[in-house]
């Protein structure tokens, strides 16, 4: 559940383009894949998955496959089939090797009820939850290739390093 005056007052309305000037590059597993994603400045969210990107880079071969290519980062849009927009649309959030993943739409029994597959290693899950992002993996409507940051939903206080 999204308030979408709230992220957007904090964020910017991408529709309007008050996300991208507030979006800033950070190297995905520089000793691995090193491509460069855009995420927001806003809340510290770029130093948070920057922390993040180092911290998975030292995991082994097999996690780290999981981890690249990437789904994407920041695109303006929309959740599917909802009219909502997207963590995404306001720089938050990350996908990752979509290949390797799971979606609820994917794994459907008799077209309705969705059957939780998930290939993500526990250890790539810990390191997101450590730095104030939530895994679409626990998720009813499950989506093991994205996370977000909403450190308000893991408990995790906002301190004055984390806030610009």
């Amino acid at each position: 559940v999204r308030n979408r005056a709230f992220f957007e007052k904090m964020y910017g309305d991408c529709r309007r383009d008050q996300v991208t000037p507030r979006l800033v590059p950070v190297v995905w597993l520089p000793n691995t894949w090193g491509h460069v994603v855009r995420i927001t400045s806003v809340n510290g969210v770029d130093r948070q998955l920057t922390a993040i990107s180092r911290e998975l880079d030292e995991l082994p071969a097999d996690d780290k496959r999981y981890l690249y290519p990437l789904g994407g980062t920041y695109i303006c849009r929309h959740v599917a089939d909802t009219g909502q927009i997207s963590m995404h649309g306001w720089g938050a959030a990350i996908d990752i090797n979509p290949a390797l993943s799971d979606y609820w739409l994917w794994h459907r029994v008799g077209g309705d009820v969705p059957v939780y597959v998930n290939h993500i290693p526990p250890e790539i899950v810990a390191v997101f939850e450590r730095h104030g992002f939530i895994w679409g993996g626990r998720w009813v409507h499950f989506d093991t290739m994205h996370f977000e940051y909403r450190p308000e939903l893991l408990g995790h206080g906002a301190t004055k390093e984390g806030a610009r």
